[in-house]
C-alpha cells in the first residue's frame, strides 16, 4: 500500500515530465526545420567556392601546366589582374580618369597624352634594365606588385585628403603594372608545357586575368559604397599577397649561376651587334634583329590597334551626337561598347582554344577578317555592320596581341627578350593613341568613319602580309629555353 502511494506521485511527475517534453518537441517543431535549413544552405554556400576553385585549378593545371609550372604564373596573372581592376575602379570616381565625352576634345587629348607619359620610361630604361637582372625575374615581378600596394596606399591618402601626390601616384601604378606585364610574357617559355604552344599559353593567362578581373570588379563596387578608399586598401592587400606568390613560380623562372655568365657575355655581344647595325644605317632595333617576321607582326599590331583606338573615341563622340540607325543614342553606345568587350573576352577565350598554329597565320587572318568588316560598314553604313565592326575589332586585337607575344617569346634571344616586349608594348600603345587621335579629331560622320578604319587595317596589311606568309612559309622551330 505504502509503495502504491510512493509510486503514485512518481508516476505522475514522470507523465508530466512526458507531456511537457511532447509539447516542448511540438513547439520547437519549426525552429528544428529552420535550423536545418540554415545548415544546408551554410554548406552549399561553402560548398560553391570549394567547386568554382577546383574547376579553376583543373584547368589551370591542364595538358602540363600544373608540372611546368605555367598554373603558378596564371594564377598570380589572376591576383594581378584583380589588383588592377580595384585600383582602376578607384582611379575612376577621381578627376584623374573622369574625362566624359561632353567635355571638349582638348580634355580628351590630354588623357591621351597621360597614358602614354608610362610608356617614356617602359622602353627606354625598364625593359634594358630588366634584360640585366634575369636571375632575379621573380624578385622584380615581387618588387613590382609590393610597389603597387604601396602607390596604392598612397593614393589613398591622397584621395583623402586631395593632395597632389595623386597624379604621381597613379602613374606610377601604371608603370609597375607595365613592368610586371612584360617581365611576365618574358618567363612565359620557361614555363611552357611541351602540349601547349605558345599563343595557347598566352590567351590561357589573359582570359585567366580577365576572369579575375571580372570578379573584382562587384568586389570593387561594394566597397566603393564604403568609401573611395576602401577598394585601394583591398587592393594593397591583394597585390601584396602576389609579391609573396611570386615567389612561389618554379625555381627555372631565374638564370641559374652558370647560366648568368653566359646571359651576361650573350648580352654585351648581342647589344654590340645591334650598336653596328644602328651605325651602318639598319632600322628596327631589337625587334628586327631576329629576323623580319616580328617587325612585321609589330606592324600588324600596331595597325589592329591603331583601329580599336580610333573606335573607342571617334564611336565616343559620334553617338553622343547621333545614334545609329534605327536605335536610341544610349542604347546604341551601350550596344557598342558591350560588342566590343565580349569580342576581346572572345578573341582570348578562342586563343585558349586554338591548337599548335603558326602565329603568323593567326595574325593574317586577323587582319584579312578586320579590313573585311571594316570596308563592310564603310559600304553600308548600319547598326549591325558598326556592332560587328566594334565585335570584330576586340576579337583581332587580342588575338593579334596574343601572337606578337608568341612571336616575340619564340624568336627574340632571350638577352634581349624583355627589352622586346618592352619596346613592343610602346609601340602598340603609341598606335592606339595614334589611332584615337585621329578618331576625335575627325568629322563626325559615320560613314567616313568606316571608311577611315577601314584605312588604318589596310596600311597594316600591306605592310605585313608579305612578311607574315614568308615567315610561315620558313617555319620556325619551337622556342629554345637556355
Amino acid at each position: 500500500m505504502r509503495e502504491a502511494r510512493t509510486a503514485g506521485p512518481a508516476a505522475r511527475r514522470l507523465e508530466a515530465v512526458a507531456g511537457g517534453s511532447s509539447s516542448d518537441t511540438q513547439n520547437k517543431t519549426g525552429s528544428g526545420r529552420l535550423a536545418r535549413t540554415a545548415r544546408v544552405g551554410g554548406h552549399a554556400l561553402r560548398a560553391f567556392p570549394v567547386f568554382v576553385g577546383r574547376r579553376i585549378r583543373r584547368a589551370t593545371t591542364a595538358e602540363g601546366a600544373g608540372e611546368s609550372g605555367l598554373s603558378k604564373l596564371i594564377e598570380l596573372h589572376a591576383v594581378h589582374s584583380a589588383g588592377d581592376m580595384l585600383i582602376t575602379m578607384a582611379l575612376a570616381s577621381t578627376i584623374f580618369f573622369s574625362v566624359p565625352t561632353a567635355e571638349a576634345r582638348g580634355r580628351v587629348a590630354l588623357y591621351l597624352a597621360i597614358t602614354m607619359a608610362p610608356f617614356i620610361l617602359l622602353a627606354p630604361v625598364i625593359g634594358p634594365l630588366l634584360d640585366r637582372v634575369p636571375h632575379g625575374r621573380r624578385a622584380a615581378m615581387a618588387a613590382a606588385l609590393l610597389a603597387r600596394g604601396v602607390l596604392a596606399l598612397v593614393i589613398a591618402g591622397a584621395v583623402a585628403g586631395g593632395g597632389l601626390a595623386l597624379y604621381p601616384a597613379a602613374l606610377g601604378v601604371l608603370v609597375c603594372s607595365k613592368a610586371y606585364n612584360i617581365v611576365r610574357a618574358a618567363v612565359v617559355p620557361r614555363l611552357l608545357p611541351s602540349r601547349v604552344s605558345l599563343v595557347k599559353a598566352n590567351a590561357r593567362i589573359t582570359l585567366t586575368g580577365l576572369i579575375s578581373a571580372g570578379a573584382a570588379a562587384p568586389v570593387g563596387l561594394a566597397l566603393g559604397a564604403l568609401g573611395s578608399r576602401w577598394p585601394l586598401y583591398a587592393a594593397c592587400a591583394v597585390t601584396v599577397t602576389g609579391a609573396f606568390l611570386s615567389f612561389r613560380l618554379p625555381g627555372q623562372v631565374d638564370l641559374a649561376r652558370g647560366e648568368r655568365t653566359y646571359h651576361l657575355a650573350e648580352l654585351r655581344e648581342t647589344r654590340a651587334a645591334l650598336a653596328r647595325e644602328r651605325d651602318d644605317g639598319a632600322r628596327g632595333g631589337l625587334l628586327r634583329a631576329p629576323g623580319s617576321s616580328v617587325a612585321k607582326a609589330l606592324l600588324a599590331n600596331a595597325s589592329l590597334r591603331a583601329l580599336s583606338g580610333f573606335l573607342l573615341f571617334f564611336m565616343a563622340f559620334l553617338l553622343r551626337t547621333e545614334s545609329l540607325p534605327g536605335l536610341s543614342a544610349a542604347f546604341s553606345l551601350g550596344l557598342v561598347g558591350l560588342a566590343a568587350g565580349a569580342g576581346n573576352a572572345a578573341g582570348n577565350l578562342l586563343g585558349s582554344w586554338l591548337r599548335d598554329r603558326a602565329p603568323e597565320l593567326i595574325l593574317l587572318t586577323m587582319l584579312l577578317t578586320a579590313l573585311t568588316v571594316t570596308t563592310a560598314a564603310a559600304v553600308a553604313y548600319s547598326a549591325v555592320t558598326v556592332v560587328a565592326v566594334c565585335a570584330v575589332a576586340g576579337i583581332c586585337q587580342a588575338m593579334g596581341k596574343l601572337s606578337l607575344d608568341a612571336m616575340i617569346q619564340r624568336d627574340v634571344p632571350e638577352v634581349v627578350r624583355t627589352s622586346a616586349f618592352a619596346r613592343s608594348e610602346t609601340a602598340v600603345q603609341m598606335s592606339w593613341v595614334v589611332g584615337g587621335a585621329i578618331g576625335i579629331s575627325l568629322p563626325l560622320d559615320g560613314t567616313l568613319g568606316m571608311a577611315v578604319a577601314a584605312v588604318l587595317v589596310l596600311v597594316g596589311t600591306v605592310l605585313a602580309t608579305r612578311g607574315l606568309l614568308s615567315a610561315a612559309r620558313r617555319g620556325t622551330p619551337h622556342p629554345r629555353v637556355r
